[in-house]
């Protein structure tokens, strides 16, 4: 008998140990500080830097290059964290690893399809302000539940989030 209560408390132990451990995961995954090293949510859009940055197979300079991308200012997607490596995801779905320091918090998004209106208000029915063709980017200063405010070359207006590249449905924001 007193064997069977010994054995019966290990297990309850070790269910009562699981469980915390579980709990203390899922408390964990919350703060984004734990399983990043920049401490800020994956995934979120950042712009590049520069006018040339490397994109690598692997999370350090000893991994090859897969693509060179020439254009300052395209958003790309952070989808994971490692050391000072990001892995990015771009508008047609490659991804790679880039070195942080090729990366910055300035959000711009890129018109999809075919040329788009922009608008001087957050509604269709306003006055449209300026036509932008597909692969034109803009810097993202504001975003409204369905629409973004984009200034491109210093002109400003609204745009639909379906037909940008570089925001999530969910972001709602001002710079």
């Amino acid at each position: 008998m007193p064997r069977s209560i010994k054995g019966g408390m290990k297990k309850r132990n070790l269910l009562l140990f699981l469980g915390m451990m579980l709990a203390a995961t899922a408390a964990g995954a919350q703060d984004v500080s734990i399983l990043n090293p920049s401490g800020k949510p994956v995934p979120r859009f950042v712009s590049l830097k520069s006018n040339e940055v490397n994109l690598r197979v692997g999370p350090g300079e000893r991994y090859p290059i897969a693509w060179v991308y020439q254009r300052a200012g395209l958003p790309v997607k952070i989808i994971e964290e490692f050391a000072h490596w990001r892995k990015i995801e771009d508008v047609e779905g490659t991804t790679g690893w880039v070195n942080k320091n090729l990366l910055e918090a300035t959000r711009t998004a890129m018109i999809m399809g075919h040329p788009q209106l922009l608008y001087k208000k957050p509604d269709a029915t306003s006055k449209p302000v300026m036509r932008a063709e597909p692969s034109v980017i803009g810097r993202v200063e504001a975003c409204a539940p369905d629409w973004c405010l984009l200034v491109i070359e210093g002109r400003e207006g609204w745009i639909r989030k379906p037909d940008i590249w570089g925001v999530t449905r969910e972001e709602v924001f001002e710079e």
